[in-house]
């Protein structure tokens, strides 16, 4: 999408989910492209009902795939943010963290995105573009995370209900 933010602004959003509501605040500085393809499909109600497709304890709930397959997306792709690498590799992705998912291939992240919520998330390689940090709610992230299952398929099926953009 075209550059609709203003990276001299504060962009936070609000996640109401099944499971209970969340905040994310965004890093338009260090990812412009990331989040203002956030917000851009946050606006026009994308995650609507999108469910929390791949959900891992010790590491990671993911969503944003429309399909609920995991291999949905928006129909384009963005560039990619990688974050600077880490000085230790086990707090690449701090708790919390919110990353574009992508393929494993450059430049693949569209519309799924992730939650750290283990260890196993916090040592992620730096390929992913760090958009976000949930500054409140990580808790409802947790539970989303109580209920996955190592093969990656939750036993509870939770969703978005509506992500709300906020701009200061």
């Amino acid at each position: 999408p075209a550059m609709t933010i203003d990276t001299t602004k504060t962009y936070t959003a609000t996640v109401v989910s099944t499971a209970g509501t969340f905040t994310i605040a965004l890093n338009a500085k260090a990812d412009p492209i990331t989040v203002n393809n956030f917000v851009f499909l946050a606006n026009k109600g994308y995650y609507h009902c999108v469910i929390f497709h791949r959900v891992i304890p010790n590491f990671m709930d993911q969503t944003g795939d429309p399909t609920g397959t995991g291999q949905g997306g928006p129909g384009y792709t963005v560039k990619d943010e990688d974050p600077p690498k880490a000085a230790n590799a086990a707090d690449q992705y701090p708790l919390g963290s919110v990353a574009m998912a992508n393929t494993g291939q450059p430049n693949s992240g569209g519309s799924q995105f992730f939650i750290v919520t283990g260890a196993e998330g916090e040592s992620l390689p730096a390929t992913y573009a760090l958009f976000g940090t949930v500054t409140s709610g990580l808790s409802v992230a947790n539970t989303i995370k109580s209920q996955g299952s190592t093969a990656g398929v939750p036993d509870v099926t939770q969703r978005m209900l509506s992500v709300t953009i906020h701009e200061s």
